[in-house]
């Protein structure tokens, strides 16, 4: 309208577009999960997102801060402020949040192991701002058990974390009341193979874990049951078949009511509401034609907000170019605006639920739900979540799904466009300077970040801190809740790997099952199949270098804990008669090759998604050259930029595979020649080996 319409108009009249807005719900919390390099370089990213209309925090923590390691510790290498924000010390999470009034924001922190920790220094950087603590909303992941099963993050064994997560859960209840302590999440589990009944039964497993735990603590009275059942969230994967995807958010929340209704008698049906945020799906994304992650993105999204009865309270999606690389400003910037779009130029949000009665809906969402509720049940034969995780059961199921998945891609039964169907395309100017078309991180960052440690520890009170850090171990060390001694050690100065040390050192560390070993064949290797001739490579190698069979060792350097890749790289291998070394994630370069030496394998395997390359793999090629094993020859994968890929090749790597290359059958192929050709054994032409 124009200012003399609204002029003139009836009073008391309304022009029909601007009731239908009133009547509008309330959007979900739109975040962009973000943070790099430092905490200055972060909270000026935060601060641009929010201008930009972004209404809630989503924090990424570099690997370091997530496993509770130092800067300045050898196993921190490499990786400071690659995939999220280094936050060492008080300090550090005072400058993250500097200028952003914490009592008036909604902040998410992808943080599992590290939970209590930062959030505990969340709590210090809010007091120091004046803000009632009673009054702060977000979220702290907190879920170990998918750390297990697929992202890594992992410290300590599964009971002493539970404790941590019950300590912190109580805690929170009690004087954070408005936090969501756990975000018990599935989102990495569909990244690591789980189908849609994997992640909902392994997920409401989780939760009953936790919840049995927090009320066999004692520390909640019977009449506030009902309270901390309705601060457990979830966060959730939404993949690309977004009607699955859909039914099983309607699935998940009739779950959960009625695990919370009949196992916890929580009455209220406000308190059994199914409340979750949702990151579409970034490890579906394409490395090829990425110009499609868009669209990818879109129907992703759609799968979690279309539906009204089964909408995220909070969404976050991820930018076009993250199988590329680290997103820029601009790239998270378009992220945002594909939610604005939706939220506020649609008519979303004027209608009920539009699949109410649809038969086709209900009859998808009873199928999962008694699927679930059979697979729930059998976990809880097991023993429940915890012990499920320890015999290695949850592990391997979801290396043998996500073995059944990849062979369905590189079968063609799965299409993915622009990978295994419709490759061809035209020039792309959005990665035309692929230099230019990704944020990096400035290799020098590492140093400055370790000098500002140093600095920081050479001005606090050491004598309050060591205190502090006693306290924490003797409260470890008793059945006492851990918050309030983690408090005092945020105060005091203590640092991140200083907190996870104490801890450490009372509750020791703990290695995830592999899964590998256990995971089933998902490849046939019949007469005429590509297999049987990979097969037929590594058994004639093997015989040329007079050796029982080839020897590959697959190793993870760094903190990078995304085993997938390796996983099935190492299933493959073992399944084209390989003998496979692989020892999980977290390794030194020197554990590695000390491994490869001792092996004799014929071939290391490295896998990277962190950004850590550049550092890492050099190591390994120096250390082989020094052991006189220069011979071995290297193979890198992992999220790689072409120029790094070319200057990795330079250094002495024999092949780089990056996410474009999703034929594991024919990687391992290529692992032969690279084999062959480091032992001058002729090439064996494609006429001498079975097609």
């Amino acid at each position: 309208m124009t200012e003399r319409q609204t002029a003139s108009a009836p009073e008391g009249s309304q022009h029909p577009q601007a009731k239908a807005q009133k009547e509008r719900d309330r959007p979900w919390l739109m975040r962009t999960y973000a943070g790099h390099s430092t905490a200055e370089a972060s909270n000026e990213l935060y601060r641009r997102n929010l201008a930009k209309g972004q209404t809630g925090l989503s924090v990424a923590f570099d690997l370091p801060t997530q496993t509770g390691y130092d800067p300045d510790h050898i196993l921190a290498r490499g990786e400071v402020g690659r995939v999220g924000v280094p936050v060492s010390h008080l300090g550090d999470m005072r400058r993250l949040f500097q200028d952003i009034p914490l009592e008036q924001m909604n902040t998410s922190m992808t943080i599992n192991a590290t939970a209590m920790w930062l959030l505990a220094l969340y709590q210090v950087v809010a007091e120091e701002q004046g803000a009632d603590i009673a009054k702060l909303q977000g979220t702290t992941q907190n879920d170990i058990v998918k750390e297990y099963l697929s992202r890594g993050t992992h410290v300590f064994p599964p009971g002493p974390s539970l404790r941590l997560t019950t300590d912190m859960i109580t805690y929170t209840v009690n004087h954070i009341p408005k936090w969501n302590p756990i975000n018990i999440c599935s989102y990495h589990l569909q990244e690591a193979g789980a189908t849609p009944v994997q992640e909902i039964s392994y997920a409401m497993s989780t939760a009953i874990a936790v919840l049995d735990a927090v009320f066999a603590s004692g520390q909640v009275p019977e009449d506030r049951k009902g309270e901390v059942v309705a601060r457990i969230s979830f966060f959730v994967n939404a993949g690309v078949r977004f009607v699955e995807e859909m039914c099983k958010m309607r699935a998940f929340g009739r779950i959960w009511d009625k695990i919370t209704r009949e196992r916890y008698g929580i009455e209220n049906p406000k308190q059994r509401r199914f409340r979750y945020g949702v990151q579409v799906n970034s490890l579906g994304l394409t490395e090829a034609q990425p110009e499609n992650n868009v669209q990818r993105i879109v129907l992703e999204m759609l799968a979690v907000t279309l539906s009204k009865d089964a909408r995220a309270r909070a969404v976050q999606l991820p930018a076009w170019n993250e199988a590329l690389g680290l997103p820029r400003p601009w790239d998270q910037q378009w992220s945002l605006r594909i939610q604005q779009v939706l939220a506020h130029e649609s008519d979303l949000l004027e209608y009920d639920d539009i699949f109410a009665g649809s038969h086709v809906i209900e009859a998808k969402v009873d199928a999962l739900v008694t699927e679930c509720l059979a697979e729930i049940d059998r976990i809880q034969q097991m023993g429940g979540a915890m012990a499920a995780v320890e015999s290695g059961y949850l592990k391997s199921q979801l290396v043998a799904s996500h073995a059944e998945r990849r062979a369905r891609i590189e079968a063609g039964e799965e299409k993915i466009v622009g990978v295994n169907c419709f490759e061809s395309t035209e020039p792309n100017p959005l990665t035309a300077d692929l230099d230019t078309a990704i944020q990096t991180v400035d290799p020098a960052n590492e140093a400055r970040v370790v000098a500002a440690l140093h600095e920081w520890r050479d001005n606090r009170d050491e004598s309050r801190a060591q205190e502090a850090l006693a306290a924490l171990k003797a409260t470890a060390a008793g059945d006492g809740n851990l918050f309030a001694a983690t408090l005092e050690c945020a105060r005091a100065g203590v640092t991140t790997g200083e907190w996870a040390w104490a801890l450490r050192d009372v509750f020791g560390e703990f290695r995830a099952p592999t899964g590998v070993s256990s995971a089933p064949v998902a490849v046939a290797a019949e007469e005429g199949t590509p297999l049987a001739a990979v097969r037929e490579k590594v058994a004639r190698t093997a015989g040329e270098l007079g050796a029982g069979r080839l020897r590959l060792l697959v190793g993870k350097p760094g903190l990078d804990g995304h085993s997938n890749g390796a996983e099935q790289i190492a299933v493959r291998a073992r399944d084209a008669g390989f003998e496979v070394v692989y020892q999980g994630i977290r390794l030194t370069p020197e554990q590695i090759v000390d491994a490869a030496l001792a092996e004799d394998v014929h071939c290391v395997g490295l896998s990277i998604l962190s950004g850590s390359h550049a550092e890492l793999v050099p190591d390994v090629l120096n250390r082989l050259r020094e052991a006189g094993a220069s011979d071995i020859p290297v193979i890198v994968g992992g999220i790689i930029p072409s120029a790094d890929a070319a200057e990795l090749r330079r250094a002495g790597v024999a092949a780089v595979f990056t996410p474009k290359d999703f034929g594991i059958t024919e990687i391992i192929g290529r692992i032969v020649d690279e084999i062959r050709k480091a032992n001058k054994l002729n090439p064996l032409e494609s006429s001498e080996v079975p097609a």
